[in-house]
């Protein structure tokens, strides 16, 4: 009987504690951060040219296709160039009519001056040589202005392409009469690379931005050529369909007035468009940098929760013990990380894979944060 109650008293052994979770840590990045603001804007073309019908006539040919890139100076249209060809002809012809009749007055007026000087002739008659020779002279500056006037008409039934850039579809078929009543409007060119992007900047943002240039030595708009000023002008810009703003240009113009309603200010910047890719009058997406927030503490934002608090890590402290820290955030970067703007001091370990196996007040077993786990590297 004793025995059995011995053994009774000494039972099964109780089961081991379980094993802390395994979780992954890294400590924040610390470095500088530039503070972005986004808007909205719209893209515009820096040259636009409408191309017309100068002179009078049908159209006969059209050396493009809709859509071409054409250079300046580049013929765009054929206007029938007969007529004028016939007018220049006339007109190179009085004016060798005109300087025949001034080549005989001149060679008039030699022979009265010589033979004045033997008195074989009257003074009157040298007054009246010279009179012709200087009407002479004044027809073939009359017809040679004729002849100039005509060569530029022949030379506009050629019509030219007044800026380099994308040309649209012919507006007027071959065939048409054009020019006769007026200015034919033919086809538009516009330039497409660079592009001007308008949008609007709040009066503060502005205000800093000029007060910055100031300190360098920016007094009028010419000193915003200098390559130093155009970094700090910088601004990217992205459409609907870019992942992010691959596209980096500068400002170069601010109206000079503020918007009263709505207390912005109309910029506008530079952005190239080598692929031509962009067109004008395109809504896009534009970035533009701030003030730089230096000595940052950043936290990979996967490793950031939610509850009724508000934003919070896990944070993993003294034996391992898991705190639940509520925090401050900033502005996010592009690699993933956000910046915290308190409830870190920046030299914590926090949680960054393991947050459902973690809880606040448990202990948890760490595991250092490898550069390929998709967050970056910590330190």
């Amino acid at each position: 009987m004793g025995l059995a109650l011995g053994l009774a008293a000494c039972g099964p052994p109780e089961p081991p504690a379980p094993a802390p979770p395994k979780v992954t840590v890294a400590t924040p990045l610390r470095r500088d951060v530039t503070f972005y603001q986004d808007f909205t804007g719209r893209t515009a073309s820096v040259q636009r040219a409408e191309v017309r019908a100068r002179v009078a006539g049908f159209l006969e040919r059209m050396d493009f296709s809709p859509g071409d890139m054409v250079k300046k100076g580049q013929v765009l249209f054929v206007i029938e160039p007969e007529p004028y060809q016939a007018q220049r002809d006339q007109a190179e012809a009085a004016v060798k009519s005109a300087e025949a009749n001034r080549d005989r007055a001149r060679s008039d007026l030699e022979r009265l001056e010589e033979a004045i000087k033997t008195n074989a002739v009257s003074q009157q008659d040298v007054t009246r040589a010279r009179a012709e020779l200087s009407q002479a002279e004044a027809a073939v500056l009359s017809s040679s202005a004729e002849l100039a006037q005509a060569k530029i008409q022949l030379d506009y039934t050629q019509v030219r392409s007044p800026v380099a850039g994308k040309v649209d579809r012919n507006l007027v078929d071959l065939g048409n009469l054009v020019g006769q009543t007026e200015a034919t409007l033919l086809t538009t060119v516009v330039q497409v690379n660079p592009l001007w992007v308008y949008f609007d900047l709040p009066e503060t943002i502005v205000l800093a931005m000029l007060a910055d240039l100031r300190k360098v030595g920016v007094e009028t708009p010419r000193d915003l050529a200098s390559a130093e000023v155009q970094e700090q002008l910088k601004f990217f810009v992205g459409t609907q369909n870019d992942e992010g703003f691959p596209r980096e240009g500068h400002l170069d113009f601010l109206a000079n007035a503020v918007d009263t309603a709505t207390g912005t200010i109309e910029v506008r910047g530079v952005v190239p468009n080598d692929d031509q890719l962009l067109l004008p009058g395109v809504f896009v997406r534009v970035r533009v940098p701030g003030r730089v927030m230096p000595h940052s503490t950043l936290v990979s934002e996967r490793s950031i929760g939610t509850d009724l608090g508000g934003k919070y890590v896990m944070v993993v402290g003294d034996e391992n013990v898991v705190e639940q820290r509520y925090i401050e955030l900033g502005p996010r970067e592009d690699d993933g990380f956000v910046v915290v703007t308190s409830g870190l001091e920046g030299d914590e370990s926090y949680i960054v894979n393991g947050l459902l196996r973690a809880r606040p007040g448990f202990p948890v077993s760490p595991e250092a944060h490898r550069d390929d786990d998709g967050a970056g590297s910590q330190s």
